[in-house]
């Protein structure tokens, strides 16, 4: 055995595999351990084996970039290890995701909950930016939440570098759901603004806690769009019509964004309509949004400890609390909550300086509050 095996050797020792939490095409997830310590992980076997025609090059840009980007908002990777045909990542362990979280009805979100989680999104993935890091794949699920209520960016297997802008990239990157119109129209090439407009896309899926532009094909999710936001003129995106897959999708008139998002403060309203802008050079930065109004404005941003969480003990439906049935809170894919239990959280804001008179003995469902001062 020489050093390189004795090493991977040593590596792979370190670490204990548990329970499978998760399987993917390429990949299986298990909850682990270090043996030494009994800190927990997580630790991604990848099944390089089973890789063709250079799909493998997801695992090496995960590990690569893991490996260069060290920030409070982005995932660690612990280690590296192989075993047989499969790459092993060890990565920390994360008790949940956002995804999970906006689906859990039990749960109440405030406007200062929804700021916390946007700005924990914008710092990590400022960050990849700042490195000439492409994610290329922010949605919910890729957006994991640790035991004291950080969020961290995860799954970098779609991510690349770009930090020369005349090279060309594929444009089937990004679910289709979070995918912006010019990776839909084909565009090889691109900025970090196709990550922008997946973050809004997860902004507005926060206030909405349904998905905000849920297409079921290409063609369908550029139809989905335009109803949301009009259909784009060449005034409103130079140059679209050019794009190698454009196809005329239909004329639909813009509504304001007022209109679905009618307790959103302007500031909120604002920062969402810079995130979602059709000219990608016009969207908004991630250093910018940072910067934005919306994050220094009352309310403050909940501390990240006080988020709201996923619980192992059962909680009350939100129409318990204030005694309306939602139909929403039933509805495909959302697990029906006991009957019996405590709701965890206290129905204030904690920025509040006067969170006994603003107690709250209604649904606080951001879609449905008044504006914060």
């Amino acid at each position: 055995m020489d050093a390189v095996e004795r090493e991977n050797s040593d590596r792979q020792k370190r670490w204990v595999k548990e329970q499978k939490v998760g399987e993917g095409t390429y990949a299986v997830v298990y909850r682990g351990r270090e043996f030494a310590t009994g800190r927990k992980c997580a630790i991604k076997k990848i099944k390089v084996g089973q890789f063709k025609d250079g799909l493998d090059m997801s695992a090496i840009r995960e590990v690569k970039y893991l490996r260069e980007l060290k920030h409070r908002n982005v995932i660690e990777l612990l280690d590296v290890f192989s075993s047989k045909t499969n790459l092993n990542l060890v990565l920390e362990f994360l008790d949940s995701d956002l995804e999970m979280i906006i689906k859990d009805r039990t749960l109440v979100f405030l406007p200062a909950d929804i700021k916390s989680w946007m700005a924990m999104t914008y710092r990590g993935l400022e960050f990849c930016h700042r490195n000439f890091v492409l994610h290329r794949d922010l949605k919910p699920n890729n957006l994991l939440i640790a035991a004291n209520g950080e969020l961290k960016i995860a799954d970098f297997g779609l991510a690349r570098d770009f930090a020369d802008p005349g090279f060309k990239m594929t444009c089937q990157v990004i679910t289709r759901w979070y995918r912006p119109p010019e990776l839909l129209f084909g565009s090889r090439y691109y900025s970090s603004a196709v990550d922008i407009w997946s973050v809004g896309c997860i902004f507005a899926e926060l206030m909405l806690r349904t998905p905000y532009l849920a297409g079921e094909s290409d063609m369908d999710q550029l139809k989905t769009i335009f109803r949301a936001l009009g259909t784009p003129t060449e005034q409103d995106w130079p140059g679209h019509t050019k794009l190698p897959d454009y196809v005329p999708v239909g004329q639909f008139p813009k509504t304001p964004l007022r209109d679905l998002f009618t307790a959103a403060s302007a500031d909120a309203l604002n920062l969402l309509s810079r995130c979602l802008v059709y000219e990608p050079r016009k969207r908004i930065s991630s250093i910018e949004a940072l910067n934005h109004p919306y994050f220094t404005a009352m309310p403050y941003p909940t501390h990240p400890s006080k988020l709201p969480k996923i619980s192992k003990q059962p909680s009350r439906p939100l129409d318990e609390v204030d005694g309306n049935a939602d139909p929403a809170s039933t509805g495909p894919g959302v697990k029906a909550a006991p009957p019996k239990g405590r709701l965890k959280r206290k129905l204030t804001s904690p920025n509040d300086s006067d969170s006994k008179a603003r107690s709250i003995a209604r649904k606080l469902d951001f879609t449905k509050q008044v504006n914060s001062p």
